[in-house]
């Protein structure tokens, strides 16, 4: 671990709670998978400090659309979601002296991370062999697109080729057209930095009972293979790939989702559905479908499933969602849900009581709502502790009090564009 002196450097923010107080990464990352793998560390308590190309910086700081939606002249969601509690030095890293400056933070830091291609750390002297030379006990973090062996592994990827190529996107296809379908929100770079984080937090733990430091990979197509290992796991063993999901003809008509007179959507999960389906029925208005030979247990209902579909369909379709989740959920342990849009998920008092949307006041738009926490920790809580940095914010801080340069040396540094 960094000595904790060495981790004095906060900028004047609060004293560091989190599980991993004392701990310093650099984050050489860009875009969305190694970026939010730090802000993930940062969220636990790291001190992160993010380099960027002096020239250009990290390219999502321009992102003038996102999903979609355009975001010229305003917060850009994108970054700042996955580069808070980070702080931002630029350097030339094509100029020995500024490749010098980073080995030097290394001599200090507990963990390096990129997400470049396999080649380019090499060209600059950022590799593992290098910087674990620099200093022994590093742990060294990259993700790549398909891997880091293979006849692909320099191969450039974004998120929808990590969809495509890890077979999610046939899997959130359309079983009646075949058509791929295409998750939002970039989930692939998002499960591949879950990944990054989750091999760090274990190499931590390695280092702190075996002394040692390691090298940890992981990829797009290793991440989403993973998310799905449920899948791959069905299409070894039995050869076939489980079914997509055909909503007018399902295996169970209580393992499904219906449309409501106000044209939003409710979820049934019922697996063992002889369990529910008479009460079911009744709270539909229906009870007589109880006791129907088309429906009156599980093996029937997957016969009739089209037919059984089409009932429920038109029952649902009679009322409000509202209604329906008021008079299903007068059956305790029903297990349903309304299928939320994201505007309902942001305002989901739910999502709110669990941290996992959050207030924090940010410096300039002051008291806001971002992305909260997927876990909470009873005695080292996660916080949201710094806004997303601005490009080299803290360039001059780093180096004089974390390097020890004093004004010379900056001015210097700057005449030779080397930050």
């Amino acid at each position: 671990m960094a000595d904790r002196a060495e981790s004095a450097f906060e900028n004047g923010s609060a004293a560091m709670t989190g599980p991993l107080a004392g701990i310093r990464v650099l984050d050489w990352t860009i875009w969305q998978q190694g970026p939010a793998a730090g802000a993930m560390l940062g969220d636990l308590g790291a001190e992160v400090i993010k380099i960027e190309e002096r020239g250009a910086g990290d390219p999502g700081r321009g992102m003038q659309s996102v999903s979609g939606l355009d975001v010229t002249g305003i917060e850009n969601a994108y970054f700042e979601v996955h580069n808070r509690n980070k702080k931002s030095i630029a350097v030339d890293l094509k100029a020995a002296e500024g490749v010098a400056l980073v080995h030097r933070l290394v001599e200090k830091s507990d963990v390096f991370l990129h997400n470049f291609r396999p080649g380019v750390p090499e060209r600059l002297g950022l590799d593992y062999d290098t910087l674990s030379s620099v200093r022994p006990g590093l742990i060294y973090a990259a993700a790549s697109a398909f891997g880091a062996h293979g006849p692909e592994r320099t191969a450039r990827a974004y998120d929808l080729l990590g969809l495509a190529r890890s077979g999610i996107m046939s899997a959130a296809g359309s079983a009646e057209t075949g058509e791929p379908g295409v998750p939002k929100g970039g989930i692939a770079d998002q499960m591949g930095a879950i990944g990054l984080a989750y091999g760090v937090l274990a190499a931590l733990v390695a280092r702190e009972r075996l002394g040692v430091g390691q090298l940890v990979e992981t990829s797009l197509l290793g991440s989403m293979m993973w998310l799905q290992a449920l899948s791959v796991q069905m299409q070894l063993v039995t050869g076939a790939a489980a079914m997509s999901g055909n909503r007018r003809q399902p295996a169970n008509p209580l393992w499904n989702h219906y449309r409501c007179a106000d044209d939003k959507w409710l979820a049934l999960a019922m697996p063992q559905s002889d369990r529910y389906w008479a009460d079911v029925v009744a709270l539909l208005g229906r009870p007589g479908l109880a006791c129907d030979p088309r429906f009156e247990d599980q093996v029937s209902r997957r016969e009739h499933s089209a037919e059984c579909v089409e009932l429920l369909d038109e029952l649902f379709s009679q009322a409000s969602r509202d209604h329906w989740l008021e008079r299903l959920g007068s059956l305790p342990d029903l297990p349903i849900s309304p299928v939320n849009t994201l505007a309902e998920v942001v305002a989901d008092p739910q999502a709110a009581a669990n941290g996992y949307v959050i207030e924090y006041d940010h410096p300039v738009r002051g008291a806001c709502r971002t992305a909260g926490f997927p876990l909470s920790l009873s005695q080292t809580p996660l916080e949201v502790r710094e806004r997303a940095p601005e490009f080299g914010e803290h360039t001059e801080a780093i180096l004089l009090e974390l390097l020890e340069l004093d004004w010379g040396d900056i001015a210097r540094l700057k005449d030779a564009q080397v930050i």
